[in-house]
C-alpha cells in the first residue's frame, strides 16, 4: 500500500495502512507465518497456521510457549496502535509515522491455560485502557475449535 507523505488520511486508511505495515514489513511475523486479519480500528485478529517448526514439545506436538507469546504481543501491539488510530483524522503519513514510530511493548503477562494443539491459532485483542502515551491490552489466544489456550496482558507505547 503506497500513500504519498502530503495526503491526509482518514483513520480507517490509516488502519488498513497499519495492518498492511504488520503483515509486510515485519520479517519476524513472515517467519512464523502469522496472518493479520483487519476488522476496523476497534478489534485486531492475527491468524497463525500450524506448521512443524513452531512446535514446542515433540512429544505432545504442541505450539511453542514463545510462539503464544509472540502472537499475544503481536495482536496487542497491533490492536494499540489500531486504537490510536481511531482518533486520527486529516493526518498525513508523516503525521502519523511522527505521533506512532515509537511504539514498542513496555511490558506484558501471558497465562499459558492449556497446550497449544490445533491447525490453526487464532489470537484476539482489546484495549482495556488508552492514555496520551500508553496502551494496556487483553489479548486472548484460541485454536480452531474455540479452544481457549492462552491469554495476556500487554502495556504498550503509543507515542
Amino acid at each position: 500500500m503506497t500513500i504519498p507523505k502530503d495526503k491526509l488520511l482518514r483513520s480507517e486508511e490509516l488502519g488498513e495502512y497499519v495492518t498492511n505495515m504488520f503483515a509486510t514489513n515485519m520479517p519476524f511475523i513472515d517467519l512464523l507465518g502469522m496472518k493479520m486479519i483487519y476488522q476496523g480500528t476497534e478489534r485486531a485478529e492475527v491468524h497463525l497456521p500450524w506448521k512443524d517448526n513452531l512446535m514446542g514439545n515433540p512429544i505432545q506436538k504442541v505450539l511453542h510457549g514463545g510462539v503464544t507469546a509472540a502472537i499475544l504481543d503481536t495482536v496487542g501491539g497491533l490492536m494499540a496502535i489500531l486504537h490510536a488510530v481511531a482518533e486520527m483524522d486529516n493526518v498525513t503519513l508523516e503525521e502519523f509515522h511522527h505521533r506512532v514510530g515509537k511504539m514498542s511493548t513496555i511490558d506484558m503477562r501471558i497465562d499459558y491455560l492449556r497446550p497449544g494443539k490445533g491447525e490453526k491459532f487464532i489470537a484476539t485483542a482489546e484495549v482495556i485502557r488508552k492514555g496520551s502515551r500508553v496502551a494496556v491490552c487483553r489479548m486472548e489466544l484460541h485454536n480452531e475449535s474455540g479452544t481457549h489456550i492462552a491469554f495476556g496482558t500487554g502495556t504498550y507505547m503509543i507515542a
